[in-house]
Protein backbone atom coordinates (compact mmCIF):
# COMPACT_ATOMS: atom_id res chain seq x y z
CA UNK A 1 0.00 0.00 0.00
CA UNK A 2 0.84 3.72 -0.93
CA UNK A 3 2.10 5.83 1.84
CA UNK A 4 -0.13 8.63 2.31
CA UNK A 5 2.65 11.39 2.95
CA UNK A 6 2.47 12.60 -0.36
CA UNK A 7 -0.61 14.36 0.75
CA UNK A 8 1.23 16.55 2.48
CA UNK A 9 4.36 17.45 -0.06
CA UNK A 10 4.14 19.36 -3.22
CA UNK A 11 1.50 18.25 -5.82
CA UNK A 12 0.95 19.64 -9.44
CA UNK A 13 -1.77 21.99 -8.97
CA UNK A 14 -5.05 21.22 -11.24
CA UNK A 15 -5.90 24.14 -13.96
CA UNK A 16 -8.08 26.74 -12.70
CA UNK A 17 -11.65 26.61 -12.46
CA UNK A 18 -11.64 23.11 -11.81
CA UNK A 19 -13.86 20.03 -10.38
CA UNK A 20 -12.70 21.73 -6.85
CA UNK A 21 -13.34 25.42 -7.38
CA UNK A 22 -16.49 24.75 -8.37
CA UNK A 23 -17.11 22.53 -4.99
CA UNK A 24 -15.55 25.63 -3.08
CA UNK A 25 -17.91 28.05 -4.84
CA UNK A 26 -21.02 25.70 -3.76
CA UNK A 27 -19.34 25.40 -0.22
CA UNK A 28 -19.10 29.27 -0.16
CA UNK A 29 -22.53 30.28 -1.30
CA UNK A 30 -24.21 26.99 1.48
CA UNK A 31 -22.48 28.78 3.84
CA UNK A 32 -23.85 32.43 3.62
CA UNK A 33 -27.60 30.91 2.89
CA UNK A 34 -27.15 28.77 6.40
CA UNK A 35 -25.51 32.10 8.09
CA UNK A 36 -28.62 34.32 7.19
CA UNK A 37 -31.04 31.87 8.90
CA UNK A 38 -29.14 31.58 11.51
CA UNK A 39 -28.79 35.36 11.88
CA UNK A 40 -32.36 35.33 11.53
CA UNK A 41 -32.78 33.26 15.02
CA UNK A 42 -33.48 34.66 17.92
CA UNK A 43 -30.52 34.47 20.57
CA UNK A 44 -32.68 33.78 23.46
CA UNK A 45 -30.67 31.84 26.38
CA UNK A 46 -33.33 31.58 28.48
CA UNK A 47 -35.35 29.31 26.26
CA UNK A 48 -34.05 25.65 25.70
CA UNK A 49 -35.62 24.98 22.16
CA UNK A 50 -33.82 28.58 20.82
CA UNK A 51 -30.01 27.34 22.80
CA UNK A 52 -30.12 24.10 21.19
CA UNK A 53 -31.14 25.50 17.27
CA UNK A 54 -28.62 28.02 17.71
CA UNK A 55 -25.70 25.51 18.41
CA UNK A 56 -26.78 23.45 15.49
CA UNK A 57 -26.79 25.81 13.57
CA UNK A 58 -22.91 26.94 14.52
CA UNK A 59 -22.00 23.22 14.31
CA UNK A 60 -23.21 23.44 10.62
CA UNK A 61 -21.11 26.34 10.36
CA UNK A 62 -18.03 25.26 11.35
CA UNK A 63 -18.55 22.40 9.02
CA UNK A 64 -19.05 24.11 6.12
CA UNK A 65 -16.04 26.59 7.40
CA UNK A 66 -13.46 23.16 7.87
CA UNK A 67 -15.16 21.84 4.56
CA UNK A 68 -14.47 24.90 2.81
CA UNK A 69 -10.62 24.54 4.41
CA UNK A 70 -9.91 21.01 3.37
CA UNK A 71 -11.09 21.78 -0.10
CA UNK A 72 -8.41 24.38 -0.73
CA UNK A 73 -6.04 22.31 0.36
CA UNK A 74 -6.97 19.95 -2.30
CA UNK A 75 -6.63 22.54 -4.85
CA UNK A 76 -3.29 24.50 -3.38
CA UNK A 77 0.07 22.99 -2.66
CA UNK A 78 0.68 21.68 0.97
CA UNK A 79 3.29 22.85 3.21
CA UNK A 80 6.57 20.86 3.09
CA UNK A 81 7.62 19.27 5.98
CA UNK A 82 10.45 20.75 8.09
CA UNK A 83 13.99 20.74 8.07
CA UNK A 84 15.41 19.48 11.34
CA UNK A 85 18.70 21.08 10.43
CA UNK A 86 17.87 24.33 9.69
CA UNK A 87 18.04 27.38 12.42
CA UNK A 88 15.28 27.49 15.23
CA UNK A 89 11.96 28.73 13.07
CA UNK A 90 8.73 29.64 14.63
CA UNK A 91 5.89 27.86 14.88
CA UNK A 92 3.21 27.66 12.91
CA UNK A 93 0.39 30.15 13.65
CA UNK A 94 -2.25 28.15 15.73
CA UNK A 95 -5.65 27.93 13.81
CA UNK A 96 -8.33 30.18 14.94
CA UNK A 97 -10.93 28.55 17.65
CA UNK A 98 -13.59 28.26 15.77
CA UNK A 99 -12.42 25.82 13.21
CA UNK A 100 -13.58 22.33 14.02
CA UNK A 101 -10.93 20.49 12.16
CA UNK A 102 -7.36 21.28 11.55
CA UNK A 103 -5.48 20.92 8.72
CA UNK A 104 -4.45 17.29 8.52
CA UNK A 105 -1.10 15.84 9.25
CA UNK A 106 0.77 12.47 8.79
CA UNK A 107 3.23 10.78 9.41
CA UNK A 108 5.14 7.35 8.79
CA UNK A 109 7.43 5.01 11.12
CA UNK A 110 9.75 2.73 8.68
CA UNK A 111 10.20 -1.07 10.98
CA UNK A 112 13.22 -1.74 9.04
CA UNK A 113 15.43 1.57 8.53
CA UNK A 114 14.02 3.39 12.19
CA UNK A 115 13.26 6.46 9.80
CA UNK A 116 10.15 8.53 10.92
CA UNK A 117 8.75 10.67 8.85
CA UNK A 118 6.28 13.56 10.13
CA UNK A 119 4.50 16.62 7.83
CA UNK A 120 4.89 19.77 9.33
CA UNK A 121 0.97 20.35 10.22
CA UNK A 122 1.55 17.38 12.18
CA UNK A 123 3.84 18.93 14.69
CA UNK A 124 1.32 21.87 15.37
CA UNK A 125 -1.45 19.28 15.54
CA UNK A 126 0.57 17.10 18.50
CA UNK A 127 2.19 20.90 20.18
CA UNK A 128 5.85 19.91 19.37
CA UNK A 129 8.48 22.32 18.32
CA UNK A 130 9.03 22.26 14.40
CA UNK A 131 12.96 22.12 15.27
CA UNK A 132 12.28 19.13 17.06
CA UNK A 133 13.10 15.31 15.65
CA UNK A 134 9.53 13.57 15.22
CA UNK A 135 8.88 11.17 18.15
CA UNK A 136 9.12 7.00 17.24
CA UNK A 137 6.30 4.68 18.18
CA UNK A 138 7.78 3.95 21.89
CA UNK A 139 8.50 7.78 22.36
CA UNK A 140 4.40 9.25 20.83
CA UNK A 141 2.76 7.85 24.28
CA UNK A 142 4.87 10.43 25.69
CA UNK A 143 2.49 13.19 24.52
CA UNK A 144 -0.80 11.36 25.36
CA UNK A 145 -2.66 12.17 28.50
CA UNK A 146 -1.76 9.68 31.51
CA UNK A 147 -5.61 8.19 30.71
CA UNK A 148 -5.15 7.87 27.10
CA UNK A 149 -1.63 5.91 26.46
CA UNK A 150 -3.10 2.20 26.88
CA UNK A 151 -5.87 3.33 24.16
CA UNK A 152 -3.32 4.18 21.72
CA UNK A 153 -0.43 1.31 22.77
CA UNK A 154 -3.53 -0.95 22.07
CA UNK A 155 -3.70 0.57 19.14
CA UNK A 156 -0.51 0.98 17.35
CA UNK A 157 -0.07 -2.95 19.28
CA UNK A 158 -2.82 -3.91 17.36
CA UNK A 159 -2.01 -2.21 13.71
CA UNK A 160 1.58 -3.56 13.70
CA UNK A 161 1.35 -7.04 15.09
CA UNK A 162 -2.44 -7.87 14.22
CA UNK A 163 -2.71 -5.61 11.12
CA UNK A 164 -5.57 -3.73 12.46
CA UNK A 165 -6.23 -0.48 11.16
CA UNK A 166 -6.04 2.53 13.46
CA UNK A 167 -8.89 4.39 14.07
CA UNK A 168 -9.93 6.23 17.29
CA UNK A 169 -9.00 9.22 19.72
CA UNK A 170 -6.47 10.26 22.29
CA UNK A 171 -5.86 13.51 24.19
CA UNK A 172 -2.75 15.51 24.07
CA UNK A 173 -1.45 18.56 26.36
CA UNK A 174 -0.16 21.57 24.47
CA UNK A 175 1.45 24.61 26.36
CA UNK A 176 -0.26 26.16 29.14
CA UNK A 177 -2.36 23.12 30.13
CA UNK A 178 -3.91 23.30 26.95
CA UNK A 179 -5.98 19.72 26.15
CA UNK A 180 -6.42 18.98 23.16
CA UNK A 181 -8.05 15.63 20.83
CA UNK A 182 -6.21 14.20 18.26
CA UNK A 183 -8.45 11.62 15.58
CA UNK A 184 -6.09 9.23 14.65
CA UNK A 185 -6.12 6.64 11.39
CA UNK A 186 -3.34 4.44 10.04
CA UNK A 187 -2.61 1.48 8.57
CA UNK A 188 0.01 -1.51 8.30
CA UNK A 189 2.47 -1.52 5.06
CA UNK A 190 3.07 -4.85 4.86
CA UNK A 191 6.39 -6.20 2.62
CA UNK A 192 6.56 -9.34 0.51
CA UNK A 193 6.46 -11.94 3.40
CA UNK A 194 3.47 -10.65 4.65
CA UNK A 195 5.19 -8.90 7.98
CA UNK A 196 4.51 -5.27 9.07
CA UNK A 197 7.62 -3.25 7.49
CA UNK A 198 6.28 0.32 8.41
CA UNK A 199 2.33 2.22 9.59
CA UNK A 200 1.43 5.30 8.51
CA UNK A 201 -1.37 7.68 9.83
CA UNK A 202 -3.22 10.72 9.15
CA UNK A 203 -3.97 12.67 12.23
CA UNK A 204 -6.14 15.68 12.96
CA UNK A 205 -7.16 17.99 15.60
CA UNK A 206 -10.81 17.24 16.41
CA UNK A 207 -11.13 19.71 19.95
CA UNK A 208 -13.55 22.13 18.60
CA UNK A 209 -15.63 19.37 16.63
CA UNK A 210 -16.06 17.50 20.31
CA UNK A 211 -16.65 20.68 22.13
CA UNK A 212 -19.63 21.84 19.30
CA UNK A 213 -21.39 18.60 19.74
CA UNK A 214 -20.90 18.33 23.30
CA UNK A 215 -23.00 22.00 23.16
CA UNK A 216 -25.67 20.43 21.04
CA UNK A 217 -26.01 17.11 23.08
CA UNK A 218 -25.99 19.51 26.32
CA UNK A 219 -28.32 21.81 24.78
CA UNK A 220 -30.73 18.49 23.60
CA UNK A 221 -30.83 17.25 26.72
CA UNK A 222 -31.66 20.56 28.35
CA UNK A 223 -34.41 20.91 25.86
CA UNK A 224 -35.86 17.53 26.80
CA UNK A 225 -35.32 18.16 30.66
CA UNK A 226 -37.50 21.52 29.88
CA UNK A 227 -40.12 19.58 28.01
CA UNK A 228 -40.36 16.80 30.46
CA UNK A 229 -40.42 19.01 33.23
CA UNK A 230 -43.48 21.44 31.84
CA UNK A 231 -45.48 17.87 31.01
CA UNK A 232 -45.24 17.24 34.41
CA UNK A 233 -46.37 20.19 35.24
CA UNK A 234 -49.25 19.92 32.98
CA UNK A 235 -50.34 16.85 33.90
CA UNK A 236 -50.42 18.23 37.40
CA UNK A 237 -52.21 20.92 36.55
CA UNK A 238 -54.62 18.87 34.49
CA UNK A 239 -55.46 16.82 37.09
CA UNK A 240 -55.89 19.63 39.81
CA UNK A 241 -57.93 21.37 37.49
CA UNK A 242 -59.99 18.02 36.91
CA UNK A 243 -60.53 17.33 40.72
CA UNK A 244 -61.29 20.75 41.30
CA UNK A 245 -64.64 20.56 38.54
CA UNK A 246 -65.69 17.21 39.30
CA UNK A 247 -68.24 16.55 41.61
CA UNK A 248 -65.84 16.24 45.29
CA UNK A 249 -68.30 14.06 47.19
CA UNK A 250 -67.52 10.43 47.80
CA UNK A 251 -69.32 7.48 48.61
CA UNK A 252 -72.76 7.74 48.29
CA UNK A 253 -74.94 10.73 47.81
CA UNK A 254 -78.52 11.52 48.80
CA UNK A 255 -80.49 14.04 46.30
CA UNK A 256 -82.27 16.06 47.65
CA UNK A 257 -80.81 16.11 50.99
CA UNK A 258 -83.90 16.93 52.19
CA UNK A 259 -87.87 15.36 51.74
CA UNK A 260 -89.53 12.18 51.61
CA UNK A 261 -88.22 10.97 47.94
CA UNK A 262 -84.99 10.69 46.70
CA UNK A 263 -82.03 9.16 44.80
CA UNK A 264 -79.19 7.52 45.89
CA UNK A 265 -76.22 8.79 43.50
CA UNK A 266 -72.72 7.34 43.41
CA UNK A 267 -69.92 8.07 40.76
CA UNK A 268 -66.70 6.96 40.17
CA UNK A 269 -63.36 8.02 37.25
CA UNK A 270 -61.25 4.97 36.10
CA UNK A 271 -58.05 6.22 34.56
CA UNK A 272 -56.02 4.56 32.60
CA UNK A 273 -54.46 1.57 34.08
CA UNK A 274 -50.74 3.37 32.65
CA UNK A 275 -50.62 6.46 33.28
CA UNK A 276 -51.44 9.22 30.29
CA UNK A 277 -52.52 12.30 29.97
CA UNK A 278 -55.88 14.17 31.40
CA UNK A 279 -58.87 12.97 29.45
CA UNK A 280 -61.98 15.01 28.47
CA UNK A 281 -64.50 12.42 30.55
CA UNK A 282 -67.14 14.05 32.87
CA UNK A 283 -70.14 13.39 35.09
CA UNK A 284 -72.36 15.42 37.64
CA UNK A 285 -75.45 15.44 40.05
CA UNK A 286 -76.99 18.54 40.75
CA UNK A 287 -79.96 19.04 43.28
CA UNK A 288 -82.15 21.45 41.34
CA UNK A 289 -84.55 24.06 43.05
CA UNK A 290 -88.40 22.24 41.67
CA UNK A 291 -87.72 19.18 43.44
CA UNK A 292 -85.61 17.62 40.54
CA UNK A 293 -82.31 16.48 40.09
CA UNK A 294 -79.65 16.80 37.30
CA UNK A 295 -78.04 13.38 36.13
CA UNK A 296 -75.40 13.97 33.15
CA UNK A 297 -72.43 12.28 32.17
CA UNK A 298 -69.93 13.35 28.99
CA UNK A 299 -66.44 13.12 27.19
CA UNK A 300 -65.04 16.12 25.12
CA UNK A 301 -62.11 15.30 22.81
CA UNK A 302 -58.71 16.07 23.91
CA UNK A 303 -56.45 15.51 26.16
CA UNK A 304 -54.48 17.74 28.93
CA UNK A 305 -55.23 20.92 30.10
CA UNK A 306 -56.86 22.14 27.50
CA UNK A 307 -59.29 18.86 27.61
CA UNK A 308 -59.76 19.70 31.36
CA UNK A 309 -60.57 23.27 30.91
CA UNK A 310 -63.29 22.91 28.22
CA UNK A 311 -64.71 19.97 30.67
CA UNK A 312 -64.97 23.02 32.79
CA UNK A 313 -66.75 25.64 30.68
CA UNK A 314 -68.98 22.50 29.59
CA UNK A 315 -70.12 21.85 33.71
CA UNK A 316 -70.58 25.21 34.04
CA UNK A 317 -72.82 26.13 31.48
CA UNK A 318 -74.60 22.76 32.11
CA UNK A 319 -75.52 23.53 35.57
CA UNK A 320 -76.15 26.89 35.08
CA UNK A 321 -78.67 26.24 32.40
CA UNK A 322 -80.08 23.29 34.79
CA UNK A 323 -80.74 25.64 37.29
CA UNK A 324 -82.39 28.08 35.50
CA UNK A 325 -84.91 25.42 34.21
CA UNK A 326 -84.02 24.50 30.77
CA UNK A 327 -85.09 20.89 29.80
CA UNK A 328 -82.46 18.38 28.54
CA UNK A 329 -83.12 18.69 24.64
CA UNK A 330 -82.89 22.09 24.99
CA UNK A 331 -79.96 22.62 26.95
CA UNK A 332 -78.01 20.47 24.99
CA UNK A 333 -78.80 22.64 21.43
CA UNK A 334 -77.04 25.26 23.87
CA UNK A 335 -74.08 23.16 24.33
CA UNK A 336 -74.00 22.86 20.84
CA UNK A 337 -74.01 26.56 19.93
CA UNK A 338 -71.20 27.26 22.90
CA UNK A 339 -68.64 24.88 21.41
CA UNK A 340 -69.23 25.91 17.82
CA UNK A 341 -68.32 29.73 19.22
CA UNK A 342 -65.05 28.47 21.03
CA UNK A 343 -61.18 29.43 19.78
CA UNK A 344 -60.64 25.41 19.28
CA UNK A 345 -62.58 23.76 17.37
CA UNK A 346 -63.82 20.25 19.33
CA UNK A 347 -66.51 17.82 19.57
CA UNK A 348 -68.66 16.04 22.48
CA UNK A 349 -70.68 13.76 23.38
CA UNK A 350 -73.03 13.88 26.50
CA UNK A 351 -76.27 12.89 27.98
CA UNK A 352 -78.58 14.74 30.30
CA UNK A 353 -81.25 13.23 32.75
CA UNK A 354 -83.89 15.39 34.31
CA UNK A 355 -85.48 13.59 37.33
CA UNK A 356 -88.18 14.24 39.28
CA UNK A 357 -89.01 13.22 42.50
CA UNK A 358 -92.45 14.25 43.30
CA UNK A 359 -93.82 12.06 39.63
CA UNK A 360 -90.97 9.44 39.28
CA UNK A 361 -90.34 11.17 35.97
CA UNK A 362 -86.85 11.12 34.36
CA UNK A 363 -86.76 13.47 31.04
CA UNK A 364 -83.60 12.96 29.31
CA UNK A 365 -81.59 14.00 26.26
CA UNK A 366 -78.25 12.59 25.02
CA UNK A 367 -75.96 14.36 21.83
CA UNK A 368 -73.83 11.41 20.28
CA UNK A 369 -73.50 9.38 23.49
CA UNK A 370 -74.79 5.88 25.13
CA UNK A 371 -78.38 5.88 26.11
CA UNK A 372 -79.25 5.56 30.31
CA UNK A 373 -79.69 2.34 30.97
CA UNK A 374 -82.04 1.13 33.64
CA UNK A 375 -82.57 -1.90 36.02
CA UNK A 376 -85.42 -2.98 37.37
CA UNK A 377 -84.92 -6.63 39.25
CA UNK A 378 -82.69 -9.21 37.64
CA UNK A 379 -83.32 -7.27 34.35
CA UNK A 380 -81.65 -4.00 32.44
CA UNK A 381 -82.04 -2.73 29.16
CA UNK A 382 -81.06 0.92 27.86
CA UNK A 383 -83.55 3.45 27.68
CA UNK A 384 -84.90 4.34 24.16
CA UNK A 385 -84.40 7.75 22.88
CA UNK A 386 -83.76 9.89 20.28
CA UNK A 387 -79.72 9.52 19.00
CA UNK A 388 -79.19 13.23 18.94
CA UNK A 389 -75.68 14.52 16.72
CA UNK A 390 -72.32 14.75 18.54
CA UNK A 391 -72.24 18.66 19.90
CA UNK A 392 -69.85 20.12 17.91
CA UNK A 393 -70.30 18.30 14.58
CA UNK A 394 -73.35 19.55 13.30
CA UNK A 395 -74.39 23.24 14.94
CA UNK A 396 -77.53 24.05 14.68
CA UNK A 397 -79.26 20.79 15.06
CA UNK A 398 -82.01 19.77 17.17
CA UNK A 399 -81.49 17.15 19.95
CA UNK A 400 -85.03 15.15 21.13
CA UNK A 401 -85.63 14.30 24.16
CA UNK A 402 -87.68 11.43 25.81
CA UNK A 403 -89.59 10.28 29.60
CA UNK A 404 -89.32 7.71 31.31
CA UNK A 405 -91.09 6.81 34.31
CA UNK A 406 -89.43 4.30 37.24
CA UNK A 407 -90.09 2.72 40.10
CA UNK A 408 -88.80 2.01 43.63
CA UNK A 409 -86.05 0.84 43.98
CA UNK A 410 -84.54 1.57 40.02
CA UNK A 411 -81.27 1.91 39.18
CA UNK A 412 -80.08 4.33 36.74
CA UNK A 413 -76.44 3.79 34.85
CA UNK A 414 -74.85 6.58 32.59
CA UNK A 415 -71.64 6.16 31.64
CA UNK A 416 -69.03 7.52 28.93
CA UNK A 417 -67.27 5.50 26.07
CA UNK A 418 -64.07 3.45 26.68
CA UNK A 419 -65.49 2.03 30.39
CA UNK A 420 -65.83 -1.45 28.85
CA UNK A 421 -62.27 -1.90 28.11
CA UNK A 422 -62.00 -3.70 24.74
CA UNK A 423 -65.85 -3.04 23.65
CA UNK A 424 -68.03 -0.30 22.44
CA UNK A 425 -71.83 0.24 21.29
CA UNK A 426 -74.13 -2.92 21.76
CA UNK A 427 -70.93 -5.06 22.74
CA UNK A 428 -70.32 -2.58 25.62
CA UNK A 429 -74.19 -2.53 27.06
CA UNK A 430 -74.37 -6.19 26.77
CA UNK A 431 -71.49 -6.55 29.42
CA UNK A 432 -72.63 -3.50 31.17
CA UNK A 433 -76.63 -5.03 31.62
CA UNK A 434 -75.14 -8.77 32.40
CA UNK A 435 -74.29 -7.27 35.89
CA UNK A 436 -77.76 -6.68 36.52
CA UNK A 437 -78.34 -9.61 39.30
CA UNK A 438 -75.24 -7.95 41.26
CA UNK A 439 -76.94 -4.95 41.02
CA UNK A 440 -79.84 -6.20 42.86
CA UNK A 441 -77.44 -7.52 45.52
CA UNK A 442 -76.33 -3.92 46.23
CA UNK A 443 -77.75 -2.18 48.97
CA UNK A 444 -76.81 1.12 47.89
CA UNK A 445 -75.60 3.24 44.58
CA UNK A 446 -71.89 2.99 45.80
CA UNK A 447 -72.04 -1.16 45.80
CA UNK A 448 -73.37 -0.84 42.53
CA UNK A 449 -69.94 1.33 41.46
CA UNK A 450 -67.75 -0.88 43.34
CA UNK A 451 -69.32 -4.00 40.90
CA UNK A 452 -68.48 -1.72 38.04
CA UNK A 453 -65.08 -0.93 39.25
CA UNK A 454 -64.25 -4.34 40.08
CA UNK A 455 -65.43 -5.85 36.42
CA UNK A 456 -63.91 -2.85 34.49
CA UNK A 457 -61.47 -1.13 36.55
CA UNK A 458 -59.11 -3.69 38.10
CA UNK A 459 -57.79 -4.86 34.75
CA UNK A 460 -55.46 -3.24 31.73
CA UNK A 461 -57.25 -0.10 30.86
CA UNK A 462 -56.07 2.35 28.04
CA UNK A 463 -59.22 4.82 28.40
CA UNK A 464 -60.52 7.29 30.89
CA UNK A 465 -64.33 6.77 31.77
CA UNK A 466 -66.65 7.44 33.98
CA UNK A 467 -69.98 6.12 35.50
CA UNK A 468 -72.67 7.39 37.50
CA UNK A 469 -75.50 5.25 39.28
CA UNK A 470 -78.36 6.52 40.59
CA UNK A 471 -81.29 4.16 42.66
CA UNK A 472 -84.27 5.14 43.70
CA UNK A 473 -84.74 5.29 46.94
CA UNK A 474 -88.13 6.31 48.07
Amino acid sequence: MPSPLSADRPAARPPGGGPVDALISQTRRLKGEVDAVRRDTPADAGDPGERWRRALYDLAMHQLDDLDEHLAQLRDDPPAAPDASAEQLPAPPAPARASLLSRVGSAEWDLLTDEVSWSGELYRILGRDPAAPPLTLDELPSLVHDEDRPRLTEMVTGCLIDGRPIDGEFRVTHAADDIRTVHMMGEPVLGADGSTVSMWAVLRDVSELRRCRRAVSETRDSLHRHRHAAARTEHRLAVELQEAVLPAWHGSLRLPRRGPRALDVAAAHLPPSAQASVGGDWYDALELSDDATLLGAGELTGHGVGAASGVAMLLGAVRGMALAGTAPGALLDCLDRLLDTTAQPALAGAVCLRYRHDTRTAVWARAGHPAPLLYRGDAGRALDGPQGALLGAAPGSAHGQAEETLEVGDLLLLHTDGLVPGHTGTAAVHRLLALAPRFAGGRSAQDCVREVVREFGEGERTEHACVLVARVAS
